[in-house]
């Protein structure tokens, strides 16, 4: 990788400030002071310091985030609040974005990487990657809810859903339940609760394949993976 480039995608400034600061002296490869920007360097295997700094470089960010309600999952909107805006800046350069979308009011479990393969992997239809959620259902949801998700229900548009596995926690005027599914259409969940005469008033995404939603984290934060979890999102993925 060339430096200016190496230098410029870990924040050190724009390609003409990078040049500056290489011009100046202030740029040392292995201890030794390197001013042209086409320099090739390995990241991995060289030391690079800036102003005595030393400068880490990481292709791929992986993060975990619990999504409040009311911020969208998107990189960007004119109007409204997105996840993107609540990264730190150190972490929103490394231009991740959020693998699938969450609804605006839905809360929980967000992948966001800017590892492009590994996102097209795991929300390709074809892997079947399971997303398991929490909600609070208006009515009562009983045994038939939870065959007739098993079958496969038949949305507002016509379109019959996979298999949905549901779990009942509570039965009652609210039930609270868990329902696993493997597919990600436009308000599915909720789509799939009016088919069977019932409404969702609270939804969480508390898992997506093999990765937990983390319960330290509160809503609005965010950590990075552990290496065991990204290794585990990737073995999915190469299924």
């Amino acid at each position: 990788m060339r430096i200016d480039k190496l230098l410029a995608n870990t924040g050190y400034g724009s390609r003409k400030e990078v040049k500056k600061l290489l011009k100046n002296g202030s740029v040392t490869v292995e201890g030794k002071a390197v001013k042209d920007p086409k320099t090739q360097v390995n990241p991995e295997q060289q030391s690079v310091y800036v102003h005595g700094e030393e400068v880490f470089y990481r292709e791929f960010i992986y993060l975990m985030m619990n999504k409040p309600g009311n911020v969208i999952s998107a990189t960007e909107d004119l109007h409204e609040k997105t996840v993107i805006d609540l990264l730190h800046p150190d972490d929103a350069f490394i231009s991740p974005f959020p693998v699938g979308r969450l609804d605006k009011d839905t809360e929980g479990l967000l992948l966001l990487t800017n590892d492009g393969k590994l996102a097209h992997q795991l929300l390709s239809p074809k892997k079947d990657v399971p997303k398991t959620y929490f909600a609070i259902i208006k009515g009562q949801v009983t045994e038939d809810d939870k065959q007739a998700f098993e079958k496969g229900v038949i949305l507002d548009d016509g379109y019959e859903t996979k298999p949905g596995f549901l779990e009942i926690l509570k039965a009652g005027e609210r039930s609270d339940i868990e329902l696993t599914i493997t597919e990600g259409k436009f308000h599915q969940v909720k789509r799939m609760f009016e088919a069977v005469g019932k409404k969702v008033i609270y939804l969480k995404r508390i898992s997506m394949g093999p990765l937990q939603l983390d319960e330290a984290l509160s809503l609005g934060e965010y950590r990075e993976l552990t290496e065991e979890e990204v290794s585990q999102l990737q073995n999915t993925a190469i299924k």
